[in-house]
């Protein structure tokens, strides 16, 4: 057995390293590519590096089998994928090597050279090195296309995010493929350019430079310094705890002084790190739920440093072009648990976040004012971040929403992409029809972003923002491009009714759980055209039930009822070139162009058959039963209006507040309590 994709079979792949990282690359291969018959070779010089790498991640196994993220058969096909050893003849059959060894140039080099001359032509050679350029790890093999780095962040198991680097022999098509690949697999992988460090651990590190400069100097203790930092950057955890917990003030003492040559002069080693890393003393940190009191003057001083030292950092990386707006945003707040820099700049204003950065630099010798910051800040001009990617090939535009941190959920800032998009591509001559998806393989989009909701405070502004989002939905429906979506994962709430908007819709053949409108369980009405578009795709019995009990559906019912028209069996890549294909016979004329009914539906029932409703609250039921009858009666596009009336009425409802309140409080799983229950 073997995992195919895109035309590369993957039966073996070797994992070199069994340090802190390498087990848990080999444990995340083995959770999802298992099942495919692929085995995991994990190969080590050491005896006693394998046997603590093999015990640590049969303890990961174990904690994952108790708590129920693993099934019994699952587990064991893990544990059974995985070989630990010594020798290396084991390599020589490997499809792809990812070595994780330790940080060492000459290190790393001669175990590509052997690797070279043990594997085959065609093994994928890839290094999770955290710092080394591809052109230095990969400079003494001969055939450097088909070798890159790939860095995992810590746990590599748990955390998405991993960065492809190319050297600047690298195949495109080599990080083309790798790039979909680890997607497919769960991952969120960006492409990032080559210099030390890439793009996230020059602001991790750097962020930890900036609270070492801060204790060094007596400003604050660490663990005065964490504490503040947690809220001042919104860290998960403060700097110095997240050093403690990974090891990391020895390979950070070694890259903050290469730094310094390769980026610039304020990056070093502070003493502070140097004597913890010759002690091998942990830093003194918070305890768990301990609170720390630091006076007002000080903790103002630590958040302007760290703030302006964060801001400086992210913004050089994207000036010199190692990175984007847009990836630095998600990649820092998925990998490093820290606020998005962009966004948290924008919200603060970019003129404030100049003037920190311009007082950092003014205090830290060596410290750049970066050009970007500048032309935004001196105008006060906020950052162009963008959710929707864009991609065309053979005239089809590839859109995909990308907001993995909260499965690709609507808010407004999507709201008017999806418009300022579809806007562009129906005046794009280039483009002749259009792909829309979702990021990943859990969501096509999960819904409107509930904190989007909880803002809404009045019947007006409901009416107003139901209103909105139905025109920024009408963009798609009316472009004069075919619009394919395709299903990647759930779709929930305005993320359904988004798809419904599309000419065809075609999703993935193994979706369990595909679409829904779980409206009712938040004590709110769709209200972004679902009562009105989904009774035209499905009829008024399939529609009552999906509108009104908020139960999801399957791929498989989605098409019964054909709220789909077509179900892809294989993976999202599989997906996406399936719709491809459908949007060229749809703009080729070689298949009808499916349109929904814009007018008065014929035989609208006086009455909707009862659903069991459950818990849920009979005054927002009522409003959705009105919304689904009398809307089809009049035209779409009146129906639309008068969907937009109800969800204003139902935000002037108790039951409103009730349900969005519950689930920011307390998550999807806990019933809210409806007065009108």
């Amino acid at each position: 057995m073997a995992y195919e994709f895109q035309g590369r079979r993957l039966q073996k792949i070797a994992v070199i390293g069994s340090g802190q990282i390498g087990p848990d690359i080999a444990l995340y291969f083995s959770k999802v590519l298992s099942r495919s018959g692929v085995q995991v070779v994990v190969v080590d010089i050491s005896d006693e590096a394998l046997a603590r790498g093999e015990k640590k991640f049969l303890k990961k196994i174990a904690k994952g089998e108790e708590s129920g993220a693993f099934a019994a058969p699952m587990a064991e096909a893990m544990r059974g994928a995985v070989t630990w050893t010594s020798d290396y003849g084991l390599l020589s059959d490997a499809d792809f090597v990812v070595e994780a060894a330790t940080e060492d140039q000459a290190l790393k080099g001669r175990i590509f050279a052997d690797l070279e001359k043990r594997c085959s032509k065609d093994t994928i050679f890839a290094s999770n090195s955290s710092h080394l350029e591809p052109e230095r790890i990969f400079e003494g093999i001969e055939d450097k296309s088909r070798s890159l780095v790939i860095h995992y962040f810590f746990p590599a198991e748990r955390n998405p995010m991993v960065e492809l680097v190319p050297g600047a022999e690298t195949d495109p098509k080599l990080t083309a493929y790798l790039r979909d690949f680890y997607e497919v697999i769960g991952k969120v992988p960006i492409v990032v350019g080559s210099r030390y460090g890439y793009a996230l651990d020059p602001v991790f590190e750097g962020v930890f430079l900036a609270a070492a400069l801060l204790a060094e100097n007596g400003v604050a203790t660490p663990k005065e310094i964490d504490t503040v930092a947690v809220k001042a950057l919104g860290l998960g955890i403060g700097p110095f705890t997240a050093m403690n917990l990974t090891g990391g003030n020895p390979i950070t003492a070694i890259g903050l002084d290469h730094y310094t040559k390769r980026i610039h002069s304020w990056y070093r080693t502070p003493q502070i790190l140097k004597d913890a890393v010759e002690s091998g003393t942990a830093w003194e940190v918070p305890g768990r739920d301990e609170v720390v009191e630091v006076e007002d003057g000080k903790r103002q001083k630590i958040t302007d440093a760290l703030r302006g030292a964060f801001f400086g950092i992210c913004t050089e990386i994207v000036d010199s072009g190692i990175s984007s707006v847009d990836d630095m945003d998600m990649a820092v707040e998925i990998a490093l648990v820290m606020k998005a820099p962009f966004r948290f700049m924008n919200s603060l204003g970019t003129g404030e976040a100049l003037r920190l950065v311009e007082k950092y630099a003014k205090e830290n010798e060596g410290f750049p004012v970066p050009r970007l910051l500048k032309a935004h800040g001196s105008e006060s001009k906020p950052f162009q971040i963008r959710y929707i990617t864009r991609e065309d090939r053979e005239g089809v535009a590839h859109l995909t929403i990308r907001r993995p941190a909260v499965l690709n959920a609507l808010n407004q800032a999507v709201f008017d992409e999806i418009r300022s998009s579809f806007t562009a591509l129906a005046n794009d001559d280039s483009v002749k029809a259009v792909v829309l998806r979702g990021f990943g393989v859990k969501a096509f989009v999960s819904g409107a972003d509930v904190k989007f909701l909880a803002k809404i405070n009045s019947v007006e502004q409901g009416t107003a923002t139901s209103a909105d989002s139905q025109a920024a939905i009408q963009v798609i429906e009316d472009c004069k491009k075919p619009v394919v979506c395709a299903y990647n994962g759930l779709a929930f709430g305005g993320g359904n009714e988004l798809a419904m908007a599309c000419n065809m819709r075609i999703a993935r053949s193994d979706l369990k759980v595909l679409a829904g409108q779980p409206e009712p369980s938040l004590g709110i009405l769709p209200g972004a055209g679902g009562t009105q578009r989904l009774p035209r795709l499905v009829g008024f019995e399939a529609a009552n039930e999906m509108l009104r009990n908020a139960r999801p559906i399957s791929a498989a019912k989605a098409l019964e009822i054909g709220l789909v028209d077509e179900l892809v069996d294989g993976d999202v890549v599989a997906l996406r070139d399936r719709a491809h294909a459908l949007a060229l016979e749809l703009a080729s004329g070689e298949r009808e162009l499916p349109e929904i009914d814009a007018l008065p539906l014929a035989n609208v029932p006086e009455e909707l058959p009862a659903v069991d409703i459950g818990h849920f609250s009979t005054a927002v039921d009522a409003l959705i039963v009105d919304a689904i009858l009398s809307g089809a009666k009049m035209t779409l596009k009146d129906g639309l209006a008068y969907e937009a009336k109800k969800f204003g009425e139902v935000c002037g409802l108790e039951d409103m507040r009730i349900g969005v309140v519950n689930f920011l409080k307390n998550g999807p799983r806990q019933k809210a309590e409806f007065v009108h229950g």
